[in-house]
Parts: structure tokens; sequence; C-alpha cells
């Protein structure tokens, strides 16, 4: 090929590329005035318009109008009152990983058992294109017959109580929103229509509602009370009862400081505790039971040792009227640390549970008495008892006419980010095993040129590599990327951002940052190559391919190259449509093979499963030949890996000129004729560099090497002819 013609080659191929960013520009300029002008009009209020009544409330042949301050509906039979019927939405505000609102209509009687449940509305992708209509219509009917004011289980594990339904397969970060917005969302409203109090006409305690609050927050707003004595103090009450302790400092040294709270209530328990304890401890009590915690400092520990053998706290009692309550080790759990960050060092932190039939009303006052004995000079020990007083905040409370005594504020937000705290511990191992996976990857990027030298090695490395994540990242864990995650990202950034979506999902948003920093770094290669599960599994079938001597075919360079394209219409396609109808992009998002086959399994509907089987198959003859002609997620992630900082693959001056080995054992054909690697079609196999290395397969190394052995041939005869001549002449 000439220079003239390589260089008129170079410029089309420039101008193609310019004029493809242009294009992107132009639709996502207009996308974004569609997206903004569809949002002015956009409803998100629930709507009970699609809602089946046979489905949510059995038995009920008519319901009146939504009202309340926690919103709902009553249910009738025959113009009885039976029930009410309520959206999450209205209640909670239950918000799913898609970062769109989840509508569910839930029906619950006047005893405090869910109905029924129907979705009304949802933008979850993997619902949308990866869970039957079935399924789904299943997991929400499991809730019926659940009692609202009972303790659940987590996991259907245990017949002694209830429990919530599995999770849909594939599905679990959004059955876990489902679940938690059916429960939160009717013992609210339970709670509100006096459900729970055996419908006597009386104020309850706000529960369910939560809000981020921090330390000082807590304190200042009345909601831990902190009561600290000193030394002196203890002495003078001895003192004021005719006691004179044995040994007196009159110091002001702190005795015993305790900060006290009844933790009942979300916004305190789950901002002092974290989400995963605090829904532990609630799981394991009724709705009505009740928990405070006491966290202490100085030389005094209120809880002593003594119920280490007997089983009960000797030296503390709660007092509340004429009623005094004796805790035992079975209330009783204790913790290390507590979870805002401006939280005081506790020398001891005790939670204690407190059950409804002990009588305790967590809305009168009540006081912890801790009993101190020492020696006193009269001989022998005397016991005095220091007070500890709590009253919990109006805010807390709802009066008789079911109004709040001060303004309600359900932070939807809030509610979100607690459900992925808890997502997140409760993934922890998985957390581990990817990072290590990554920090893997990383290395081998990183070293890529001491890594390439041991070719057999490097490609069994490969081969292993690729295996772990075809089986654990993505059939095992579910770590399998996709267009529709662009798409919500993208609509995220137009509307109303928020963390909180995004971190629904731990091993999702790992991978999403690793990849955005991996584009700045090497390129869209990485994932591709690397980390996508599909991506992945044809390599691995085109192996044994290779293997067994299946024919594989290489497309000439130029329909290779107009092939190209098509990716990026498929994704300028999606995203199109998703500006005006994001339910239709998520169906078309279908064109994607990634949920059938390493998501779902393949446990699908046949045509999803065709489809699926007909990429792979195709992988067999033409290696990765989805990803090369089809993947919109790969070309979603191409237009911005243009702005990568660095060029790690090596070439030489001779690449495209006097040699092509390069270009000929490319594994996706991304190297031009002229020698230049597109970065846009990259999968960074680093085959490229094993080749670069390798003093037998690239042409320019084996010259060279030829050359060292000629003139180490020449050198030997040289020496050998010397030494001939030595052994003549002394002969």
């Amino acid at each position: 090929m000439s220079e003239h013609h390589r260089d008129s080659l170079y410029y089309v191929v420039r101008l193609q590329r310019h004029a493809l960013m242009v294009l992107i520009i132009v639709l996502i300029s207009v996308g974004g005035f569609l997206s903004i002008s569809a949002n002015v009009h956009a409803d998100n209020g629930a709507s009970f318009s699609s809602l089946d009544l046979a489905r949510v409330f059995p038995g009920a042949d008519n319901m009146g109008t939504t009202a309340g301050e926690i919103p709902s509906a009553p249910a009738y039979q025959g113009g009885e009152l039976i029930g009410y019927i309520f959206s999450t939405l209205d209640t909670v505000g239950t918000i799913g990983f898609s970062g769109k609102p989840i509508d569910i209509a839930v029906g619950m009687n006047l005893a405090g058992e869910i109905t029924g449940a129907q979705i009304l509305h949802h933008s979850e992708p993997i619902l949308i294109i990866g869970v039957s209509p079935a399924a789904l219509h299943e997991f929400v009917s499991g809730f019926q017959g659940i009692n609202v004011g009972t303790a659940l289980q987590e996991r259907k594990n245990d017949t002694s109580g209830q429990s919530i339904p599995d999770a849909v397969t594939g599905a679990s970060i959004s059955s876990a929103v489902i679940a938690d917005g059916i429960i939160r969302a009717g013992r609210a409203v339970a709670r509100a229509r006096n459900l729970l109090n055996d419908g006597a006409d009386a104020a309850y305690l706000k529960r369910e509602e939560f809000q981020n609050a921090d330390w000082q927050t807590l304190r200042n707003d009345g909601s831990i009370v902190d009561t600290a004595y000193s030394q002196r103090q203890v002495e003078q009450t001895f003192a004021d009862q005719g006691w004179t302790l044995a040994e007196q400092t009159a110091s002001d040294a702190p005795f015993l400081n305790i900060s006290i709270a009844l933790i009942s209530p979300a916004r305190i328990g789950q901002n002092l505790l974290g989400k995963r304890t605090f829904s532990r401890l609630l799981r394991q009590l009724g709705p009505d039971d009740n928990v405070i915690l006491l966290g202490a400092n100085g030389r005094y520990s209120f809880k002593g040792t003594g119920w280490v053998k007997s089983g009960a706290f000797d030296r503390l009692q709660l007092v509340q009227g004429s009623r005094t309550l004796i805790f035992t080790t079975d209330q009783h759990q204790n913790v290390e640390a507590l979870s805002p960050a401006d939280a005081p060092e506790f020398r001891e932190i005790g939670v204690f549970a407190i059950p409804k039939e002990s009588g305790f009303d967590p809305l009168k006052p009540w006081r912890i008495d801790v009993r101190i004995q020492r020696e006193i000079a009269q001989g022998g020990q005397a016991s005095v008892i220091l007070p500890f007083s709590y009253v919990i905040p109006d805010a807390y409370i709802v009066s008789a006419q079911g109004g709040l005594i001060e303004e309600s504020a359900i932070n939807r937000t809030d509610t979100q980010m607690v459900l992925w705290e808890s997502i997140w511990r409760d993934y922890t191992g998985r957390i581990i095993i990817l990072m290590i996976l990554l920090g893997v990857l990383t290395a081998v990027l990183v070293f890529q040129d001491l890594i390439v030298h041991q070719v057999h090695r490097y490609h069994i490395f490969r081969i292993g590599f690729l295996s772990f994540v075809v089986i654990w990242l993505g059939w095992y864990a579910g770590g399998q990327l996709s267009v529709v995650n662009v798409l919500t990202f993208a609509h995220a950034l137009m509307d109303k951002f928020m963390w909180s979506y995004f971190l629904l999902d731990p091993l999702m948003f790992i991978l999403w940052g690793y990849v955005a920093i991996a584009m700045l770094f090497w390129g869209r290669g990485v994932f591709c190559g690397w980390l996508c599960p599909f991506g992945a599994l044809q390599e691995l079938i085109n192996t044994v391919a290779r293997r067994f001597a299946i024919p594989q075919f290489t497309l000439p360079w130029g329909l290779h190259e107009r092939l190209w394209p098509i990716k990026y219409i498929i994704f300028l396609g999606l995203f199109a449509i998703s500006l005006t109808d994001i339910a239709l992009a998520m169906r078309s998002a279908e064109v994607e093979p990634f949920k059938t086959a390493i998501t779902l399994r393949f446990l699908r509907e046949w045509p999803y499963v065709s489809f699926a089987v007909a990429m792979l198959t195709a992988s067999l003859f033409i290696e990765r030949f989805y990803c090369r002609y089809l993947c919109g997620l790969g070309a979603a992630l191409a237009i911005p890996a243009r702005l990568r900082m660095f060029e790690w693959l090596k070439r030489r001056h001779q690449c495209g000129s006097e040699c092509d080995v390069c270009a000929t054992r490319c594994t996706v054909q991304a190297i031009h004729p002229t020698g230049q690697i597109n970065p846009n079609e990259c999968i960074y196999c680093l085959e490229c560099q094993t080749v670069y290395f390798d003093n037998h397969l690239c042409p320019p190394l084996a010259v060279l090497r030829k050359k060292r052995e000629r003139r180490k041939a020449l050198s030997e005869a040289s020496a050998q002819i010397e030494n001939s001549a030595v052994e003549d002449v002394t002969q």
C-alpha cells in the first residue's frame, strides 16, 4: 500500500469519526430537549387507575377516596369497612434501582394482614427485560397473609414465624426494595389507622419514618439525653442519705456519664446502630416492642459483672410511674460502637429490648435507675440510686386524631440510603472477591510488558481469568453490565441525580467505577476484553472451537470496517427511544443477549434463548462476533473512552508497512492495515504485545535476532580457526 493511499485512508477514517461525534452531539441535544419537555408534564404521583381490586383486596366490592396524613383508601364490602388500600409510593416513597419510583398497591384488613399486592408501575430494568410478569406477580402475591404487626424472618427458613417471600431470581436488589416498601408502608398505614392498637383511639409512636441525623442533631432535639455525675456529686448523694464513704476524693472527675435514648423510632435507632444491626434487632421483636440504648463513660460500670452468672442486670432498672422493670440477658444486646461519625467513644454500650407485655408506654416519661454500692465509714456497704430520666420528643408522637404533634417528614431519599447500606453489608463477601479480581487485573495491566513475555503462561492465565469472570462474576454474582445501566445513568443526570439509587447494587457500582477509571488509562477494552462475562464466554467458546479445528472466518477488511457502525446505531437508537419512553427502550435493549445468557442463565422463553444461542454459535466461527458488530454497550463505552490519557500498547514504525503479523493475529481485527490500533475496537487482550516482544514472530526483532546469531556464529567460527592455528603451530 502506497504512502499516499495510507494517508488518504487515514484522513477518511478521521472524517468518519468526526461525523459520528457530531451526530452524537446532535442526538443528545435533541434528546435533552425532549426529555425536559416530557418531564414538565410528568406525573410522579401514585394512581389507582389500573388497580385490580380483586387482586389487591379479595372480597372488597368498593373503595373510597385516598386520605390521611399517611394516605390510604378505605375498602368496603357491602358498605362495611373491611380494611384499607394504599400506595407504597405515596406512603414511604419506594424508589427502585433505576432511580425511578416503584408504585405498589397494597391491601390490608383491619387485623393488619396484607390481603394482596399489585405493582402498578415500575422502571426497573431487570424487571422489564429479565423477569416474567408471572414471576413478579408471584413474588408480590407472596405477601398475602403476612401481618405487619408481627416480627418477620428475613428468609423462609423458620416455620415458627412469618417470613417475607423469597426474592425473584435474578432481581434480588429490586426484590429487596419492593419488600422493604410493602412492609414499611403497611406498618405506617396500620399505625395511622390504629390497627396495631386494637382499634383504640390513642396516640402512638412514629416508628417507620426515617431521616438521616448525626449524633449532635439527635442530642440537640432531645432524641438523646445526656446525664452526668461526678465523683463529688456521688459522694454528696451518699451524704444526703446519712452515709459517709470510707474513701472520699471531693473530685469533679466523671463518675458515671450516661447517654440514653429510646431507639424504637427508625430516625433514632437506624442512625445510632446502622441499618443492618437495627433491622436485625427489629426482626426479633414485635412491632410494638420497644428498645432503649445506654452508652456510658466514667469509672463506674452500669452493667457490672453479676449479670454474667445470674442472668439479670442487678445494677439498673427501668422505672415508669409505679412500674419497675428489671432487664435480663435475653433482653440485652451488646454493641461495640455506634454508627454516627460524631458519636463519642463509650466505655460500654447496652441495648435492651422491652416487650409490649411489660406495660411500658414509650410515650410517657421514664427513667433508668443505676444502683451504686460503696464501702462506708460506718462499716459495711451502702447503696444509693442515680436517676437518668428520659421523655420522647413530641416530634415522634402521632396524636389521637391521627395528626402529628409536629409536622411529619418522610425523607424518601434517606430511606434508600438506609437500604443500600444494608445491602452493602450483606454483600461483603462478594465485594471482597470482586476487589481481589480487579486488583489482579490492574496488576496485569500495569505490568503487562513483563507478563506478556511468558506467552504460554499468559494464555493459560487469561483463559483462567475469563473462566472465573463467566462463572463467578456473571452466573453467580450477576455482575454483567448492560447498556441499560448507561441509559439509566444518563436519565439520572438529566433528572434528579442521587447516588443512593446506584449504590443499591454494590457489585455494579464497583464495576462501573473501575470501568470509568480504566477508560481514562487504557480505554474501553479493559471491560470488553476482561470483565464482560458474555464477551468472555464468546472468547472461551472460540478457543474451544479452534482447539477442535473448527474453521474460522476472517471478513474482508472493507466489509469488516463497514459493519462497525452497526453497534453505534443500536446504541444511539436505544438512547433516542429512552428519551421519550424509557420502558420501551428497556424492552428494545433485548438486542443484548446478556440478560438471557448471563443474568438469567438461559432460564427464559425460547425466543430469547434462541437469540443468545445464535450469537454464541456465531462466535464459534468469528471470534467475539457480537462484540465486534452488535454490542450497544461497547459502542457506549467507546465514545467516552476516546478521552484516555495514555498509549500503553507499543508499536513500531514497521507496523503496517513492513509487517502485518499483529494485524493478522488480532482476535477482533482492531488493527488497521496501516498499522494503527483502533481503540474503539480493541479489547485489550494483549495478543499484539505478545507478538511485539517475540523475536521469532515480530519481523524487526527476528531480523535483529538473526544478525546477533550470525555475529555469534562468525565469532565462534573465528575463534575455532584461531584455536586450530594455535594447535598447528604448537605441533
